[in-house]
Protein backbone atom coordinates (compact mmCIF):
# COMPACT_ATOMS: atom_id res chain seq x y z
CA UNK A 1 0.00 0.00 0.00
CA UNK A 2 1.41 3.37 -1.07
CA UNK A 3 0.87 6.88 0.22
CA UNK A 4 1.79 9.63 -2.31
CA UNK A 5 4.08 12.40 -1.11
CA UNK A 6 2.83 15.95 -1.33
CA UNK A 7 5.00 18.70 -2.92
CA UNK A 8 6.37 19.78 0.47
CA UNK A 9 7.40 16.24 1.39
CA UNK A 10 8.84 15.67 -2.08
CA UNK A 11 11.17 18.63 -1.61
CA UNK A 12 13.05 16.67 1.07
CA UNK A 13 13.55 13.64 -1.17
CA UNK A 14 16.23 15.33 -3.24
CA UNK A 15 17.84 16.99 -0.23
CA UNK A 16 18.36 13.68 1.59
CA UNK A 17 18.05 15.64 4.82
CA UNK A 18 17.47 14.07 8.22
CA UNK A 19 16.95 14.88 11.88
CA UNK A 20 19.61 13.46 14.19
CA UNK A 21 18.45 13.28 17.80
CA UNK A 22 20.90 12.00 20.39
CA UNK A 23 20.77 11.35 24.10
CA UNK A 24 23.82 10.72 26.29
CA UNK A 25 22.92 8.53 29.26
CA UNK A 26 24.42 7.44 32.56
CA UNK A 27 23.26 4.30 34.34
CA UNK A 28 21.94 0.90 33.37
CA UNK A 29 20.01 0.32 30.15
CA UNK A 30 17.86 -2.76 29.60
CA UNK A 31 18.71 -3.38 25.94
CA UNK A 32 15.87 -5.85 25.35
CA UNK A 33 13.33 -3.40 26.76
CA UNK A 34 14.72 -0.55 24.64
CA UNK A 35 14.54 -2.74 21.54
CA UNK A 36 10.93 -3.58 22.37
CA UNK A 37 10.13 0.09 22.92
CA UNK A 38 11.64 1.03 19.56
CA UNK A 39 9.63 -1.74 17.88
CA UNK A 40 6.45 -0.40 19.50
CA UNK A 41 6.93 3.16 18.25
CA UNK A 42 7.77 1.85 14.78
CA UNK A 43 4.54 -0.12 14.73
CA UNK A 44 2.58 2.97 15.75
CA UNK A 45 3.95 5.08 12.86
CA UNK A 46 3.80 3.58 9.35
CA UNK A 47 5.87 6.46 7.93
CA UNK A 48 8.83 5.32 10.05
CA UNK A 49 8.73 1.77 8.67
CA UNK A 50 8.43 2.85 5.07
CA UNK A 51 10.66 3.53 2.10
CA UNK A 52 10.41 6.13 -0.66
CA UNK A 53 9.43 4.72 -4.06
CA UNK A 54 8.72 6.19 -7.48
CA UNK A 55 5.05 6.94 -8.07
CA UNK A 56 4.33 8.08 -11.61
CA UNK A 57 6.08 11.43 -11.97
CA UNK A 58 6.41 11.81 -8.20
CA UNK A 59 7.21 9.76 -5.11
CA UNK A 60 5.30 7.80 -2.50
CA UNK A 61 5.79 5.99 0.78
CA UNK A 62 5.57 2.20 0.72
CA UNK A 63 5.64 -0.11 3.74
CA UNK A 64 8.77 -2.18 4.19
CA UNK A 65 8.57 -5.94 4.50
CA UNK A 66 8.78 -7.25 8.05
CA UNK A 67 12.39 -8.36 7.54
CA UNK A 68 13.42 -4.92 6.26
CA UNK A 69 11.94 -2.83 9.06
CA UNK A 70 14.30 -0.91 11.35
CA UNK A 71 15.31 -2.50 14.63
CA UNK A 72 17.46 -1.16 17.41
CA UNK A 73 21.15 -1.51 16.59
CA UNK A 74 23.55 -2.00 19.51
CA UNK A 75 27.32 -1.98 19.87
CA UNK A 76 30.09 -1.08 22.29
CA UNK A 77 32.54 1.71 21.61
CA UNK A 78 33.69 5.27 22.15
CA UNK A 79 30.66 7.56 22.45
CA UNK A 80 32.18 10.64 20.87
CA UNK A 81 33.39 8.67 17.88
CA UNK A 82 30.02 6.92 17.62
CA UNK A 83 28.21 10.26 17.47
CA UNK A 84 30.43 11.44 14.61
CA UNK A 85 29.86 8.15 12.79
CA UNK A 86 26.07 8.25 13.08
CA UNK A 87 25.91 11.95 12.17
CA UNK A 88 27.66 11.13 8.89
CA UNK A 89 25.91 7.83 8.22
CA UNK A 90 23.11 8.35 5.69
CA UNK A 91 19.80 6.56 5.62
CA UNK A 92 20.13 4.15 2.72
CA UNK A 93 18.35 5.11 -0.48
CA UNK A 94 15.29 2.89 -0.81
CA UNK A 95 15.66 1.69 2.77
CA UNK A 96 14.02 2.56 6.11
CA UNK A 97 13.35 6.22 6.85
CA UNK A 98 14.45 5.86 10.47
CA UNK A 99 17.25 4.32 12.50
CA UNK A 100 18.04 3.90 16.21
CA UNK A 101 21.50 3.00 17.49
CA UNK A 102 22.53 2.41 21.11
CA UNK A 103 26.29 2.61 21.74
CA UNK A 104 27.55 1.64 25.20
CA UNK A 105 30.95 2.56 26.54
CA UNK A 106 33.10 -0.26 27.96
CA UNK A 107 31.79 -0.89 31.46
CA UNK A 108 28.16 -0.38 30.50
CA UNK A 109 27.41 2.70 32.62
CA UNK A 110 27.55 5.34 29.87
CA UNK A 111 25.54 5.15 26.67
CA UNK A 112 24.60 7.12 23.58
CA UNK A 113 21.26 6.67 21.82
CA UNK A 114 21.10 8.17 18.32
CA UNK A 115 17.72 8.40 16.62
CA UNK A 116 17.80 9.37 12.92
CA UNK A 117 14.65 10.19 10.92
CA UNK A 118 14.33 11.32 7.31
CA UNK A 119 12.92 14.84 7.03
CA UNK A 120 10.46 13.56 4.44
CA UNK A 121 8.45 12.20 7.37
CA UNK A 122 9.40 14.43 10.29
CA UNK A 123 10.26 17.90 11.53
CA UNK A 124 11.95 19.11 14.69
CA UNK A 125 8.88 18.96 16.91
CA UNK A 126 7.76 15.50 15.83
CA UNK A 127 11.30 14.07 16.09
CA UNK A 128 11.66 15.38 19.65
CA UNK A 129 8.25 13.95 20.53
CA UNK A 130 9.20 10.61 18.97
CA UNK A 131 12.38 10.52 21.06
CA UNK A 132 10.48 11.23 24.27
CA UNK A 133 7.78 8.72 23.36
CA UNK A 134 10.44 6.06 22.87
CA UNK A 135 11.69 6.64 26.41
CA UNK A 136 8.12 6.74 27.76
CA UNK A 137 7.56 3.31 26.26
CA UNK A 138 10.86 2.08 27.68
CA UNK A 139 10.04 3.40 31.14
CA UNK A 140 6.65 1.68 31.10
CA UNK A 141 8.30 -1.62 30.18
CA UNK A 142 11.01 -1.60 32.84
CA UNK A 143 8.78 -0.25 35.64
CA UNK A 144 5.59 -2.15 34.73
CA UNK A 145 3.75 1.13 34.41
CA UNK A 146 0.63 1.13 32.29
CA UNK A 147 1.52 2.94 29.02
CA UNK A 148 -0.37 6.17 28.42
CA UNK A 149 -2.77 5.92 25.48
CA UNK A 150 -1.36 7.50 22.33
CA UNK A 151 -3.18 9.72 19.84
CA UNK A 152 -3.92 6.78 17.54
CA UNK A 153 -4.15 3.03 17.74
CA UNK A 154 -1.28 0.86 16.53
CA UNK A 155 -1.63 0.03 12.85
CA UNK A 156 -1.81 -3.44 11.44
CA UNK A 157 0.57 -4.42 8.67
CA UNK A 158 -2.17 -4.50 6.03
CA UNK A 159 -4.16 -1.39 6.91
CA UNK A 160 -1.80 1.40 7.98
CA UNK A 161 -3.36 4.69 8.99
CA UNK A 162 -1.18 7.04 6.97
CA UNK A 163 -1.08 10.60 8.32
CA UNK A 164 -2.36 13.25 5.95
CA UNK A 165 0.25 15.62 4.51
CA UNK A 166 0.13 19.10 5.99
CA UNK A 167 -0.47 20.62 2.56
CA UNK A 168 -3.87 18.88 2.61
CA UNK A 169 -4.75 20.44 5.98
CA UNK A 170 -4.23 24.09 5.00
CA UNK A 171 -7.24 26.42 5.00
CA UNK A 172 -8.88 27.07 1.61
CA UNK A 173 -7.24 29.70 -0.57
CA UNK A 174 -8.01 31.47 -3.82
CA UNK A 175 -5.60 30.36 -6.56
CA UNK A 176 -5.28 33.95 -7.74
CA UNK A 177 -4.17 35.05 -4.26
CA UNK A 178 -1.54 32.31 -4.17
CA UNK A 179 -0.29 33.27 -7.64
CA UNK A 180 -0.06 36.93 -6.61
CA UNK A 181 1.87 35.96 -3.47
CA UNK A 182 4.31 33.91 -5.55
CA UNK A 183 4.81 36.79 -7.99
CA UNK A 184 5.53 39.16 -5.11
CA UNK A 185 7.98 36.75 -3.47
CA UNK A 186 9.76 36.12 -6.78
CA UNK A 187 10.10 39.84 -7.46
CA UNK A 188 11.34 40.48 -3.93
CA UNK A 189 14.00 37.78 -4.21
CA UNK A 190 15.16 39.17 -7.57
CA UNK A 191 15.30 42.76 -6.35
CA UNK A 192 17.04 41.93 -3.06
CA UNK A 193 19.72 39.28 -3.72
CA UNK A 194 21.39 38.36 -0.45
CA UNK A 195 25.07 38.01 0.41
CA UNK A 196 26.30 34.56 1.41
CA UNK A 197 29.20 33.58 3.66
CA UNK A 198 32.26 32.63 1.64
CA UNK A 199 33.92 29.27 2.31
CA UNK A 200 37.33 29.45 3.93
CA UNK A 201 38.75 25.96 3.42
CA UNK A 202 40.87 26.85 0.37
CA UNK A 203 42.52 29.65 2.36
CA UNK A 204 43.30 27.36 5.28
CA UNK A 205 45.59 25.06 3.35
CA UNK A 206 44.54 21.56 4.25
CA UNK A 207 43.00 21.90 7.70
CA UNK A 208 40.18 19.68 6.47
CA UNK A 209 40.18 16.60 4.25
CA UNK A 210 39.35 16.75 0.55
CA UNK A 211 36.16 14.70 0.64
CA UNK A 212 34.65 16.46 3.63
CA UNK A 213 32.30 15.28 6.35
CA UNK A 214 29.71 16.76 8.69
CA UNK A 215 30.85 18.21 11.99
CA UNK A 216 29.00 20.27 14.58
CA UNK A 217 30.20 23.29 16.51
CA UNK A 218 28.07 23.83 19.60
CA UNK A 219 27.11 26.71 21.85
CA UNK A 220 25.35 26.17 25.19
CA UNK A 221 24.13 28.44 27.96
CA UNK A 222 23.46 27.32 31.51
CA UNK A 223 20.00 27.75 33.00
CA UNK A 224 20.88 31.07 34.68
CA UNK A 225 22.18 32.71 31.51
CA UNK A 226 19.30 31.22 29.51
CA UNK A 227 16.86 32.77 31.98
CA UNK A 228 18.60 36.14 31.71
CA UNK A 229 18.48 36.00 27.91
CA UNK A 230 14.75 35.30 28.07
CA UNK A 231 14.32 38.19 30.48
CA UNK A 232 16.18 40.50 28.11
CA UNK A 233 13.93 39.40 25.26
CA UNK A 234 10.85 40.09 27.39
CA UNK A 235 12.11 43.53 28.35
CA UNK A 236 12.82 44.41 24.73
CA UNK A 237 9.48 43.09 23.50
CA UNK A 238 11.06 40.51 21.20
CA UNK A 239 11.53 36.74 21.12
CA UNK A 240 14.69 34.85 22.02
CA UNK A 241 14.63 33.72 18.41
CA UNK A 242 14.96 37.34 17.30
CA UNK A 243 17.94 37.90 19.63
CA UNK A 244 19.63 34.77 18.26
CA UNK A 245 18.92 35.84 14.67
CA UNK A 246 20.42 39.27 15.34
CA UNK A 247 23.58 37.75 16.80
CA UNK A 248 23.88 35.49 13.74
CA UNK A 249 23.39 38.38 11.31
CA UNK A 250 25.99 40.58 13.03
CA UNK A 251 28.47 37.71 13.07
CA UNK A 252 27.86 36.90 9.39
CA UNK A 253 28.25 40.57 8.45
CA UNK A 254 31.78 40.58 9.90
CA UNK A 255 32.70 37.95 7.29
CA UNK A 256 31.95 40.42 4.47
CA UNK A 257 34.30 43.19 3.38
CA UNK A 258 33.73 46.86 4.21
CA UNK A 259 31.64 48.58 6.84
CA UNK A 260 28.73 49.81 4.73
CA UNK A 261 25.27 48.26 4.47
CA UNK A 262 25.03 44.83 2.84
CA UNK A 263 21.86 42.88 2.10
CA UNK A 264 21.65 39.82 4.34
CA UNK A 265 18.88 37.27 4.51
CA UNK A 266 17.49 35.54 7.59
CA UNK A 267 15.44 32.36 7.10
CA UNK A 268 13.20 31.38 10.02
CA UNK A 269 11.30 28.07 9.96
CA UNK A 270 7.69 28.49 11.10
CA UNK A 271 5.85 25.65 12.84
CA UNK A 272 2.41 25.04 11.35
CA UNK A 273 1.11 22.46 13.83
CA UNK A 274 -0.32 24.91 16.35
CA UNK A 275 -1.64 27.16 13.56
CA UNK A 276 -3.79 24.57 11.82
CA UNK A 277 -7.49 24.06 12.64
CA UNK A 278 -7.66 21.75 14.48
CA UNK A 279 -4.06 21.83 15.69
CA UNK A 280 -1.88 18.95 14.57
CA UNK A 281 -0.27 17.04 17.46
CA UNK A 282 3.51 16.84 17.53
CA UNK A 283 3.15 13.04 17.64
CA UNK A 284 2.02 12.96 13.99
CA UNK A 285 5.07 12.04 11.89
CA UNK A 286 4.94 14.47 8.98
CA UNK A 287 6.97 17.60 8.18
CA UNK A 288 4.74 20.46 9.33
CA UNK A 289 6.95 23.48 8.90
CA UNK A 290 7.28 26.33 6.45
CA UNK A 291 9.69 29.28 6.34
CA UNK A 292 9.89 33.05 6.47
CA UNK A 293 12.65 34.82 4.56
CA UNK A 294 13.42 38.44 5.26
CA UNK A 295 16.20 40.64 3.96
CA UNK A 296 17.88 43.28 6.08
CA UNK A 297 20.48 45.96 5.42
CA UNK A 298 23.26 45.23 7.91
CA UNK A 299 26.38 47.35 8.27
CA UNK A 300 29.45 47.04 10.42
CA UNK A 301 27.85 49.38 12.95
CA UNK A 302 24.28 48.03 12.99
CA UNK A 303 22.66 47.87 16.43
CA UNK A 304 22.02 44.20 17.31
CA UNK A 305 18.91 45.00 19.34
CA UNK A 306 17.55 47.08 16.47
CA UNK A 307 18.06 44.11 14.15
CA UNK A 308 16.29 41.84 16.65
CA UNK A 309 13.30 44.17 16.75
CA UNK A 310 13.11 44.20 12.97
CA UNK A 311 13.32 40.40 12.73
CA UNK A 312 10.67 39.98 15.42
CA UNK A 313 8.24 42.53 13.93
CA UNK A 314 8.49 41.19 10.39
CA UNK A 315 8.07 37.58 11.46
CA UNK A 316 5.08 38.48 13.64
CA UNK A 317 3.44 40.40 10.77
CA UNK A 318 4.12 37.51 8.39
CA UNK A 319 2.28 35.05 10.63
CA UNK A 320 -0.53 37.46 11.51
CA UNK A 321 -1.17 38.02 7.81
CA UNK A 322 -1.32 34.32 6.97
CA UNK A 323 1.94 34.38 5.03
CA UNK A 324 2.94 31.02 6.50
CA UNK A 325 0.05 29.32 4.70
CA UNK A 326 0.89 31.03 1.41
CA UNK A 327 4.53 30.06 1.82
CA UNK A 328 3.60 26.40 2.25
CA UNK A 329 1.47 26.53 -0.91
CA UNK A 330 4.36 27.80 -3.06
CA UNK A 331 6.92 25.31 -1.72
CA UNK A 332 6.81 23.31 -4.95
CA UNK A 333 8.30 26.33 -6.74
CA UNK A 334 11.52 26.29 -4.70
CA UNK A 335 13.42 23.77 -6.91
CA UNK A 336 12.74 26.04 -9.90
CA UNK A 337 13.56 29.22 -7.96
CA UNK A 338 15.97 28.51 -5.06
CA UNK A 339 16.24 32.23 -4.32
CA UNK A 340 12.86 31.93 -2.57
CA UNK A 341 14.69 30.30 0.36
CA UNK A 342 18.23 31.64 -0.10
CA UNK A 343 19.48 33.28 3.09
CA UNK A 344 22.71 34.36 4.76
CA UNK A 345 21.75 32.68 8.02
CA UNK A 346 19.18 30.01 8.83
CA UNK A 347 17.93 30.12 12.40
CA UNK A 348 15.72 27.21 13.38
CA UNK A 349 14.04 27.35 16.76
CA UNK A 350 12.29 24.49 18.56
CA UNK A 351 11.64 26.67 21.60
CA UNK A 352 11.62 25.20 25.11
CA UNK A 353 11.07 21.45 25.01
CA UNK A 354 11.10 18.75 27.69
CA UNK A 355 13.76 16.09 27.90
CA UNK A 356 12.96 12.38 28.23
CA UNK A 357 11.38 10.99 31.41
CA UNK A 358 13.57 8.10 32.46
CA UNK A 359 13.23 5.41 35.15
CA UNK A 360 15.22 5.56 38.37
CA UNK A 361 18.83 4.60 37.86
CA UNK A 362 19.09 6.15 34.40
CA UNK A 363 19.97 9.80 33.79
CA UNK A 364 19.94 11.87 30.60
CA UNK A 365 23.22 13.76 30.68
CA UNK A 366 22.71 15.58 27.38
CA UNK A 367 20.12 15.78 24.59
CA UNK A 368 20.88 17.17 21.14
CA UNK A 369 19.02 17.82 17.89
CA UNK A 370 21.08 18.40 14.74
CA UNK A 371 19.95 18.49 11.09
CA UNK A 372 22.07 16.68 8.54
CA UNK A 373 21.92 16.06 4.80
CA UNK A 374 23.79 14.36 2.01
CA UNK A 375 24.25 17.05 -0.60
CA UNK A 376 26.80 19.80 0.02
CA UNK A 377 28.38 21.84 -2.74
CA UNK A 378 31.93 23.01 -1.97
CA UNK A 379 32.22 24.16 -5.57
CA UNK A 380 29.63 26.88 -4.90
CA UNK A 381 32.19 28.80 -2.86
CA UNK A 382 29.68 30.19 -0.39
CA UNK A 383 26.45 29.27 1.40
CA UNK A 384 24.17 30.11 4.33
CA UNK A 385 25.27 29.33 7.88
CA UNK A 386 22.77 27.20 9.79
CA UNK A 387 22.05 27.41 13.51
CA UNK A 388 19.72 24.85 15.12
CA UNK A 389 18.33 26.37 18.32
CA UNK A 390 16.59 24.43 21.08
CA UNK A 391 16.22 24.67 24.85
CA UNK A 392 16.14 21.29 26.56
CA UNK A 393 15.17 21.53 30.25
CA UNK A 394 15.70 25.30 30.37
CA UNK A 395 19.21 25.39 28.86
CA UNK A 396 19.70 27.05 25.48
CA UNK A 397 21.73 25.12 22.93
CA UNK A 398 22.72 26.21 19.42
CA UNK A 399 24.16 23.61 17.07
CA UNK A 400 26.13 24.77 14.02
CA UNK A 401 26.36 21.81 11.60
CA UNK A 402 28.83 22.31 8.75
CA UNK A 403 30.68 20.42 6.04
CA UNK A 404 34.45 20.39 6.41
CA UNK A 405 35.07 20.74 2.66
CA UNK A 406 33.29 24.12 2.89
CA UNK A 407 34.01 25.60 6.32
CA UNK A 408 37.00 24.70 8.49
CA UNK A 409 36.64 23.80 12.18
CA UNK A 410 38.55 26.93 13.21
CA UNK A 411 36.23 29.13 11.11
CA UNK A 412 33.14 27.66 12.73
CA UNK A 413 34.60 27.84 16.24
CA UNK A 414 35.30 31.54 15.76
CA UNK A 415 31.82 32.10 14.30
CA UNK A 416 30.27 30.23 17.25
CA UNK A 417 32.31 32.22 19.79
CA UNK A 418 31.23 35.54 18.30
CA UNK A 419 27.56 34.50 18.39
CA UNK A 420 28.06 33.52 22.02
CA UNK A 421 29.59 36.93 22.80
CA UNK A 422 26.58 38.58 21.21
CA UNK A 423 24.11 36.54 23.25
CA UNK A 424 26.03 37.15 26.49
CA UNK A 425 25.97 40.86 25.75
CA UNK A 426 22.18 40.66 25.48
CA UNK A 427 21.93 38.58 28.65
CA UNK A 428 24.16 40.93 30.64
CA UNK A 429 21.74 43.78 29.93
CA UNK A 430 18.83 41.96 31.57
CA UNK A 431 17.75 43.68 34.77
CA UNK A 432 17.00 41.46 37.74
CA UNK A 433 13.57 42.47 39.03
CA UNK A 434 12.77 42.19 42.74
CA UNK A 435 11.03 39.02 43.80
CA UNK A 436 7.36 39.29 44.77
CA UNK A 437 5.25 36.99 46.89
CA UNK A 438 2.62 34.87 45.20
CA UNK A 439 -0.93 36.03 45.81
CA UNK A 440 -3.93 33.78 46.07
Amino acid sequence: MHRPLCPVETLYVGQRSRAVLSCTLRGGVDVEALAAAFHAVMEAHPTLRSRIVADGTGHALALLDETERPRLETRTGDLEGAYATELNRPLAVGGPLSRAVLVSAPGGEEHLLVLVVDHTVTDGHSSITLHNTLWDEYRSLVTDERPQPGPAAVDTADTPEWPEPVSALLPPADEADTAAYLDARTAQAKENPVELVRYDVARNGGETDDEGHIEVCRLTLDSDRTARLRERARQAGVSVHALVAAALLVTARRRLVGDGPRTLGCLSPVDLRSRLTPPLPASVMVPAVTTHLQTLEVSGTSDPLGLARTVHARLSDFIAGGGHFHEMRITQEIPRNPALQLATVIATNMGVVPGPRLPDGLQAVDVRLVPGRENYFPQAGRSPVMACVVSFEGRLSIEFPYYTACFSPSFMRTFRDEVLDGLLAFASEARREPATADVG
